[in-house]
């Protein structure tokens, strides 16, 4: 029931602020306004505004619509024709239809920016041990580093104040192909190293949990202790209980809980049978050994160790607070790297360089809203702002029937002088129809294979 309400909340609102925008811009530009829909079918709701609008909410809130008076679409009385859409100047009408997706970005830089204001405790940039062969263990770095700025070739220093902030630097930077320096100490405030992160040498990645794994900069430091056990699992016939320290794992040192978890992940033959693992521990200021053998569970298409527990303590948190101006400053930053990382997803799918797995539909969209919702209000409204964000951005690109489609037209019209002809415009129409429900039609398979796998 979460996942529906929020998913059905997220949607009315975003169409409503992409809708509005269309509205009080074409009210701005002297353009007479017929009816304000959210949603489609049935109407819930419908009631008449000051300007003349009818405005209507309706069951289906899969989209929504602005229709204006047009002499395209119905007579139009001489004594209105100035109000119709297709009299204003050119520069206007585009001003109409930008105004949509421009919208949906403000939105996100106010979402952001609330976010900012209201503050959310973050974890903190230390480091866990990074798997062997990694880019980061080739770089030197090790466990309970803490990362406190970094500088992509070419670029400014930026400091880290957070994981979160750290994750999102080497998504962009990876997928930007540049190369990264950290420079990390023992703790906060202590003498720092520089350590390279060739990035480009990644060649083709996506922005997913594979990527970090393979930069080897996957969860923050957390303690090597056990928390509550599956009843019968693994951990529990072990003779291992909650709370206990794991201190080496055949004579191997483990020094934080994602160093555990490969362990554990990595505790099987080539058979993908459970191999037995001497484990040493600390319980209640006591040493013991035990033998855990991991038992194979299926992960994707392989196969991992797992011993029934959860594994590792909440990392070190930090709250990140920003006043009224430092939140709005942090609200555009923020919308404007996930615009930038939006169309350079786009762009990699569209020359073949990511693959179309990477898009997600309606499905994946209602999860993700529900899970954010449970997390809390904070969590709510970052997923609304990437929503927001991916609306402004899709409806501004070049495809007829979208927004930046007709932005497109106009700008040919500009050009040229004159409209594209009606029946190239049908013809276009329908072209960018049908690309537009290939796309969806990628994206709700993928959804769905998300849900079978």
């Amino acid at each position: 029931m979460l996942t529906l309400l929020a998913f059905v909340t997220a949607l009315a609102l975003l169409i409503a602020v992409h809708e509005w925008g269309h509205y009080r811009m074409a009210l701005a530009c002297g353009v007479k306004v017929l009816r304000f829909s959210i949603g489609f079918g049935p109407d819930l709701l419908r009631w008449q505004g000051r300007s003349g609008t009818e405005f209507t909410l309706c069951l289906l809130p899969l989209g929504g619509y602005v229709r204006m008076l047009d002499e395209r679409e119905a007579e139009v009385p001489a004594q209105e024709r100035h109000l119709a859409f297709n009299t204003p100047p050119l520069r206007a009408r585009a001003a109409i239809v930008a105004a949509g997706p421009l919208a949906n970005l403000v939105l996100a830089v106010l979402l952001y920016a609330a976010v900012s204001w209201i503050g959310q405790p973050q974890a903190r940039a230390v480091l866990s041990e990074p798997a062997a062969g990694t880019l980061a263990a080739q770089a030197g770095l090790r466990s309970g580093q803490w990362v406190q700025r970094l500088s992509a070739d070419g670029e400014p220093e930026q400091a880290i104040e957070s994981f979160e902030q750290l994750r999102w630097a080497l998504t962009e930077a990876a997928l930007s192909g540049q190369d990264l320096t950290l420079w990390a100490g023992s703790a906060p405030q202590s003498e720092v190293d520089d350590y390279r992160l060739p990035l480009s040498k990644l060649g083709s990645v996506e922005a997913d949990v594979q990527l970090f794994a393979r930069i080897g900069i996957v969860a923050p430091w957390s303690a090597p202790v056990l928390g509550e056990l599956l009843e019968q699992g693994v951990a529990a016939r072990a003779g291992l209980q909650a709370g206990d320290r794991v201190l080496s794992v055949d004579g191997l040192v483990v020094r934080d809980a994602q160093q555990l978890r490969q362990l554990i992940r990595a505790g099987l033959d080539r058979q993908g049978n459970g191999l037995a693992q001497t484990w040493v521990l600390e319980r209640r200021g006591n040493r013991l050994e035990l033998t855990v053998r991991p038992e194979p569970q299926g992960e994707g298409t392989e196969r991992v160790g797992r011993i029934g527990a959860f594994v590792g303590t909440p990392p070190e948190t930090v709250t990140l607070q920003e006043d009224f101006l430092g939140g709005l400053m942090q609200g555009m930053r923020q919308t404007a790297e996930v615009v930038g990382l939006t169309l350079g997803m786009m762009g990699r799918m569209l020359v073949g360089l990511a693959s179309l797995d990477n898009l997600s539909g309606p499905i994946s969209i209602a999860e993700y809203a529900g899970k954010s919702a449970s997390l809390g209000g904070v969590a709510y409204l970052s997923f609304l702002a990437l929503i927001s964000v991916s609306l402004g951005v899709l409806n501004l690109l070049p495809l007829p029937v979208l927004d930046g489609g007709h932005l497109l037209y106009y700008l040919i019209e500009g050009v040229t002088g004159r409209p594209i002809p009606g029946h190239w415009l049908e013809r276009l129409q329908r072209a960018g129809m049908a690309i537009l429900l290939a796309l969806m039609s990628v994206a709700v398979f993928n959804d769905i294979a998300r849900l079978l796998g």
